[in-house]
């Protein structure tokens, strides 16, 4: 194995995802999880800047500030800054995977000090697709030089780690609120280092 690539939401960063409409229905109610996500993955997309995403589902006002206070909800996953320290220190190279907003992805590379921490960056808000296309991976590959074999995928939504695996990727499933019952799985960057790290 000579590099680890790392899903975002839910992996390096505490926040599935699955936040963001109870979030916006806070102030509206009225709108469905459907109809907030079917905005948002625009943006995702790359075909909608983030604050008209906020726009388009209703808000008014301070859009930048709204946008940041929702932001600023999200936090580290547990042993994460560690983990991807250890693993460059270990001589793996690493990269991020994300479906995510350009605003949104450089906003939080930015805050939690993320960017050395990667040798590449693939966010679907800039490439125009999203996981799980293997368009993204590809895309990865080829930023590390890398083939899939070398590469070890994690994520914590099982059909991204269906579509690594797809291609060649040893991929795992990270849970860790162990709630997948999948017995491959790992449930935190503790566990995941001795796989790594003891066993090589």
């Amino acid at each position: 194995m000579k590099a680890i690539l790392f899903d975002m939401y839910g992996v390096v960063l505490r926040q599935t995802g699955n936040d963001f409409a109870p979030y916006v229905q806070r102030t509206f109610p009225q709108l469905t999880t459907d109809e907030i996500h079917g905005v948002w993955l625009r943006a995702d997309k790359g075909e909608l800047p983030s604050l008209e995403v906020w726009r388009q589902l209703g808000f008014s006002g301070d859009l930048e500030r709204i946008e940041r206070d929702y932001l600023d909800t999200i936090e580290l996953m547990d042993g994460a800054l560690g983990f991807l320290d250890a693993a460059r220190a270990g001589g793996l190279r690493t990269a991020l995977v994300s479906n995510d907003s350009s605003e949104w992805s450089r906003y939080l590379r930015g805050k939690f000090d993320l960017n050395r921490r990667f040798d590449a960056v693939s966010v679907s808000g800039d490439l125009g697709f999203s996981k799980p296309d293997r368009r993204i991976f590809d895309h990865t590959l080829r930023l590390l030089g890398l083939s899939p074999a070398d590469c070890l995928y994690l994520d914590d939504r099982a059909h991204n780690v269906e579509a690594a695996a797809a291609l060649g990727m040893r991929a795992v499933l990270f849970d860790p609120d162990g709630l997948s019952g999948d017995p491959e799985a790992v449930y935190g960057f503790a566990e995941l280092g001795k796989q790594i790290f003891l066993r090589g």
